[in-house]
């Protein structure tokens, strides 16, 4: 089940054939190259994002970003998107985190992320509480849904900016009442789209998953590659200098 929703594969020997599956919608102004400087870092990162998992996810891969949570109303930004489909709607919120944090720094790159679960038809983000919680839980072992991050990525300096939305699937294996109820009960899955983490107390109830396991916790970092290569950057670029 997972952060902002969920989080990433525990061994990976059981995940399903398949890959990430970035949505086509990467925009970006200009066409910058600029030489990788290994081991030091030539571009602060901005993460707008109070996912505890996302950051550990780029500290990991040796990014070291700080850290500027917006103020952004989720469910008002939901609420005027219409009938946008879920890869857009992840990409609309990620634009909406990422561009209210950028309005207040002063230099480098910002990146806004958010995350949904699809299963049956329906989308799911943080649950509204534990019972919440429960139901979905119940409703989804055993079964498989899509878990959808959207990334956006600004260049503070020029306003230059990029986008993209990832998919993984997620497969769930099965669950007792007492063990769904036990789960719950750890407040782990009141956080996190979908119900759900891949990196948490959920992880050995995730059968497979089929694609990115990094897009499951929340950040993808192919994609984050991806994003910064259209801005002109190297991810060697974001690097914290080996001590």
């Amino acid at each position: 089940m997972g952060s902002c929703g969920p989080q990433e594969d525990p061994d990976g020997a059981d995940a399903l054939t398949g890959g990430q599956t970035p949505v086509p919608e990467v925009a970006a102004v200009g066409n910058v190259t600029r030489p990788p400087i290994l081991g030091a870092v030539t571009v602060p990162l901005t993460l707008a994002s109070a996912s505890p998992a996302r950051l550990n996810l780029l500290r990991t891969a040796g990014i070291t970003p700080q850290v500027v949570v917006s103020a952004v109303d989720e469910e008002a930004v939901t609420a005027a998107s219409g009938d946008q489909r879920v890869d857009e709607l992840v990409v609309t919120l990620a634009v909406a985190k990422a561009t209210a944090v950028a309005a207040g720094v002063d230099h480098g790159l910002v990146l806004g992320c958010d995350s949904m679960f699809e299963i049956g038809g329906k989308v799911q983000g943080k649950p509204a509480d534990a019972v919440e919680a429960t139901d979905r839980i119940r409703a989804m072992r055993g079964g498989q849904g899509t878990l959808w991050t959207g990334h956006h990525l600004i260049e503070v300096e020029t306003g230059r900016q990029a986008s993209a939305a990832a998919s993984t699937l997620v497969r769930f294996g099965p669950m007792t009442d007492r063990e769904v109820d036990a789960y719950v009960a750890t407040g782990e899955p009141l956080g996190v789209a979908g119900s759900f983490t891949l990196d948490g107390r959920s992880a050995p109830f995730i059968d497979g998953i089929a694609g990115d396991h990094t897009n499951v916790v929340g950040l993808s970092l192919p994609v984050l590659r991806d994003l910064l290569g259209v801005l002109g950057y190297s991810v060697v670029d974001l690097w914290t200098p080996v001590a």
